[in-house]
């Protein structure tokens, strides 16, 4: 995707030195656009536990590079297996870091220590170049869906989508997942916009969704939270797609906290409602979503405190909760399958049950 005009992707290896890793920053965005550079494992695991890169697909990716830098210092297998262990324990909810992570690991282990620096950086690149192809496809896949709404549509009616957290290029190595289908509606010459939620606690859509749909010219509007049902209720909603970040093998889905409300929301008014994943998000170990993924639980202050920026143009952090009151900040929750229309996938589209991923994905355990 493209920013002011200038392609990007999510993450890359230094042009400079050959190997250093660059992510940008996006706990500074919407307000700056920094690059930061890792050099070493322990600061691709800051950079993911702090969120400066977020988002289930690039964190995969960003993972898989931060075993490339720690084998470049030592390629034993102990460091491998260390590594691969550690920074397995970054992020606990999101599926596709453990399966970034399980694919270097099976790709180097069996190598000799000499080749595995050149193998590793060859693997990340290959999950990334995955990535994007994945995501490129779930955007094909998805259009159909908002061509149908717009067909559907009197002239000058604008097709109206919903989603919730961020799910678009820079939660993915390029495109996104939730965002590809409307990117792709959009450069096609679709009427399209989207209602951003504000996502709370961490405000992804309106620091990061409005800023990447923005930039992309996408019409858009954000909204707090709690206003989606009252959107739907009045038929300004015809679709919600989110993304996610573990789908079990009978289609509950793990998303950004507040996804389940959404999928609430939508049956009862009658609004279609689909989630994109690619293929390193299903866990195909996993049956009851509710019972059996781990929900992480984030630091209270991301609840109690807010930054944003003054109006003399400061970036401040103020507290917004009553001094002496706690907070809870479980970051993730789980919608049943029931309550989900479909799949979109890079490999077509499916209900949400073990049949219609099977169907799909015959090759999965």
């Amino acid at each position: 995707m493209k920013i002011d005009g200038t392609p990007y992707r999510s993450v890359w290896v230094d042009q400079a030195d050959g190997w250093s890793v660059r992510i940008f920053d996006q706990t500074k965005l919407p307000w700056s656009l920094d690059i930061l550079s890792l050099t070493d494992e322990d600061q691709v695991a800051t950079a993911i536990r702090s969120m400066q890169v977020r988002g289930a697909p690039l964190i995969g990716a960003v993972a898989a590079y931060g075993v490339a830098l720690a084998l470049r210092t030592d390629a034993s297998t102990a460091t491998l297996d260390r590594v691969v262990a550690m920074l397995g324990e970054t992020r606990p909810t999101a599926i596709n870091l453990r399966w970034a992570l399980a694919r270097m690991r099976g790709a180097l282990h069996n190598l000799p220590a000499a080749d595995r620096v050149a193998a590793a950086y060859a693997e990340a690149a290959a999950i990334c170049d995955d990535d994007v192809e994945t995501c490129r496809r779930i955007g094909e896949h998805g259009l159909p869906l908002l061509r149908d709404i717009a067909a559907r549509k009197q002239p000058g009616q604008r097709v109206n989508i919903l989603t919730h957290c961020n799910a678009g290029w820079i939660a993915t190595v390029d495109y996104g997942t939730a965002l590809s289908p409307i990117y792709q509606a959009h450069d096609a010459g679709l009427d399209v916009h989207v209602w951003v939620d504000e996502t709370r606690p961490r405000n992804q859509g309106a620091a990061l969704t409005a800023w990447e749909l923005g930039r992309h010219g996408v019409p858009h509007t954000v909204i707090a939270d709690n206003a989606g049902g009252h959107l739907m209720q009045h038929g300004a909603v015809d679709i919600v797609i989110v993304g996610t970040d573990r789908v079990t093998r009978t289609g509950d889905v793990a998303n950004k906290i507040g996804t389940y409300l959404k999928a609430l929301a939508a049956r009862d008014n009658g609004v279609p409602f689909w989630v994109a994943l690619p293929h390193s998000t299903l866990d195909m170990t996993v049956a009851d979503g509710v019972a059996e993924i781990p929900i992480e639980e984030r630091n209270p202050v991301e609840i109690t405190d807010l930054t944003g920026r003054t109006a003399d143009g400061r970036i401040e952090t103020i507290r917004v909760v009553a001094e002496g009151s706690p907070a809870a900040n479980p970051a993730f929750d789980v919608t049943p399958a029931r309550l989900v229309t479909g799949l979109i996938t890079e490999r077509g589209r499916c209900e949400a049950s073990e049949a219609g991923l099977r169907a799909l994905y015959p090759d999965k355990g």
